[in-house]
């Protein structure tokens, strides 16, 4: 029993294991496919740790962060987690080492689309709430106030989880077996029906829409909208510190947030630059579209590299975090070290 990783017209449906051994064999012989099963390897060996170690420094809230912005990165952290596991650890990487195992159960590898599209939709929509209330605390003075508050955090995250998760229900029965052995279904196709019956045609375009075309959208209108605040405010208090001594005049305020823009933009721009190959296919497929199943054709080699480089995005927070907030290294060298000294 093999798999096949082909894309049947949804998005979310990617590399589902399915249809004919021809069709696997055929995949086999691109070289993106070989290039992908090392990345995914790669990607599962550094994504695991760097979003675990993510969780254990940014829960202790010793990072000179706020409470708000703590919540946001840990609960992105944990859903960049789940997406490693879900989606390239038990969808993509062990699909290709382990052949035949209970994975290609069909509702077993259902249950598993169900639980990477959720991961994925969570860990996109708290980058897209955590940019829009460090939107608000940089650009709405007034609003930030009520809205930047440990309790609203806690409920935007829940409540951001929960529809996902809901949302991500229906995908579980889109797929049925692909063949029956001694009463056992294995494999998952998608069920004709998903490309004529009007219901499922509109469920498939709200997906689209929900992920990736508002969140990106979002994100960058947020950093739009951030970028020119923070100019014009520039330029507001270039006046009233008064010319050249401006220069040399240290804005407390503008310190204090200088953090916080840096994290924002870093993580935002991250996203944005990683994402941007996935959407600009999304974009080209349903323009156009263009038949992707081809495994020798351009199209498809794009699309690969943009799931990638998609999922590669769900590690780099962590390296930003090490880049960016001095208190983070503080405390990772104290996590680094720690067995040391307990040892000793």
């Amino acid at each position: 029993m093999t798999s096949n990783a082909i894309t049947q017209g949804s998005m979310k449906t990617d590399c589902l294991p399915l249809k004919r051994r021809g069709d696997f064999v055929q995949k086999m012989h691109n070289p993106v496919d070989g290039i992908e099963k090392i990345y995914n390897l790669i990607l599962v060996a550094i994504g695991v740790p760097v979003n675990l170690l993510a969780i254990v420094i940014l829960s202790q809230g010793k990072c000179g962060l706020c409470t708000c912005t703590s919540r946001y990165l840990v609960s992105m952290a944990s859903a960049d987690l789940l997406v490693i596991i879900t989606e390239v650890m038990l969808w993509r990487v062990l699909y290709y080492y382990v052949p035949g195992s209970f994975l290609y159960i069909t509702p077993v590898c259902s249950v598993i689309n169900v639980l990477r599209c959720a991961a994925t939709d969570c860990s996109v929509w708290f980058t897209v709430t955590f940019s829009f209330d460090r939107f608000v605390a940089i650009c709405c003075q007034k609003l930030k106030t009520k809205y930047c508050t440990e309790k609203i955090t806690l409920l935007v995250l829940s409540i951001t989880c929960i529809l996902f998760c809901l949302k991500s229900i229906p995908l579980y029965f889109i797929l049925e077996a692909g063949e029956v052995i001694n009463n056992i279904p294995w494999l998952c196709y998608i069920k004709p029906n998903f490309y004529t019956d009007p219901g499922w045609i509109g469920f498939d375009w709200f997906d689209k829409i929900m992920n990736p075309l508002l969140p990106f959208t979002v994100i960058l209108l947020l950093n739009v909208l951030t970028v020119r605040h923070i100019l014009v405010a520039s330029r507001v208090r270039k006046g009233l510190t008064g010319g050249r001594k401006a220069q040399n005049h240290i804005d407390p305020e503008m310190k204090s947030r200088k953090k916080s823009i840096i994290l924002l933009f870093s993580i935002s721009g991250s996203f944005i630059l990683l994402w941007l190959v996935f959407v600009l296919h999304f974009l080209y497929y349903n323009t156009t579209g263009v038949n992707t199943r081809d495994y020798n054709n351009s199209e498809f080699t794009f699309q690969r590299f943009g799931f990638m480089l998609r999922n590669l995005s769900c590690c780099t927070n962590t390296f930003i975090y090490v880049a960016t907030q001095s208190r983070f290294r503080e405390q990772l060298r104290k996590l680094v070290k720690y067995p040391m000294t307990s040892m000793m």
